[in-house]
C-alpha cells in the first residue's frame, strides 16, 4: 500500500526520514510499485539486484535482537555471523516477533528509525557504493549511500554473507 492506505506506514516511514536527518543522512526515498520478487523490485527501480540491501532482524540467543544488511542478491551466513559474534545460536525472528523488535512490518524493515536501536552488522559486499533499502512503508524504497549508512549507524562492516 502507498499513500495515506497504510496509515501505520506513514508513521514508519516519517520515523525512517526523522532519524535518517537526525543521523545527517542524505536519504531519496521513492515511491515504488510492489514487487513479487527481488528481480522485479530491482527493475521497478532501474538498479541490480545486488544494489538492493535487506535489513534483516536477527535474534541472539540472550534475546537480544540485531540487523544484519545483506545485498539483495546475497544470503546472510549464519557461519560467519555466529563466529563474529562469538555465538552458537542466531535465528531469524518470526514476523510478529520483528515487528515488536524494530517497529516495522517485514518488506519495510530497516535499522533507520526502529522502535529500539539494535547493533548493525553490514556486510562488507554494501561497502562503496549507493543502495536501496526499506523505508519503513511497503511501496517505498530509500536510497543512501552505503558508507554513509554504515558510519551513521556505527555498523560493524564484515564479510557476514555467501551467493545465494
Amino acid at each position: 500500500m502507498a499513500g495515506n492506505a497504510d496509515p501505520a506506514g506513514d508513521v514508519g516511514r516519517e520515523r525512517f526520514l526523522a532519524d535518517a536527518a537526525a543521523r545527517g543522512l542524505d536519504v531519496e526515498i521513492v515511491e515504488r510499485l510492489a514487487a513479487k520478487s527481488l528481480e522485479e523490485a530491482a527493475r521497478i527501480l532501474s538498479i541490480k539486484p545486488s544494489d538492493i540491501v535487506k535489513s534483516l532482524v536477527v535474534k541472539h540467543k540472550d534475546g537480544s535482537f540485531l540487523f544484519a544488511l545483506v545485498p539483495g542478491d546475497r544470503q546472510i551466513s549464519w557461519p560467519k555471523l555466529r563466529s563474529l559474534l562469538g555465538v552458537n545460536k542466531l535465528s531469524l525472528p518470526p514476523a510478529d516477533v520483528a515487528l515488536e523488535a524494530t517497529g516495522y512490518e517485514r518488506g519495510t524493515i530497516t535499522p533507520l528509525g526502529s522502535t529500539t536501536p539494535w547493533p548493525v552488522y553490514a556486510d562488507v559486499a554494501i561497502t562503496g557504493r549507493r543502495i536501496s533499502m526499506g523505508a519503513g512503508q511497503h511501496g517505498y524504497s530509500a536510497f543512501v549511500d552505503a558508507d554513509a549508512l554504515t558510519t551513521a549507524l556505527d555498523a560493524v562492516v564484515a564479510d557476514i554473507s555467501d551467493p545465494n
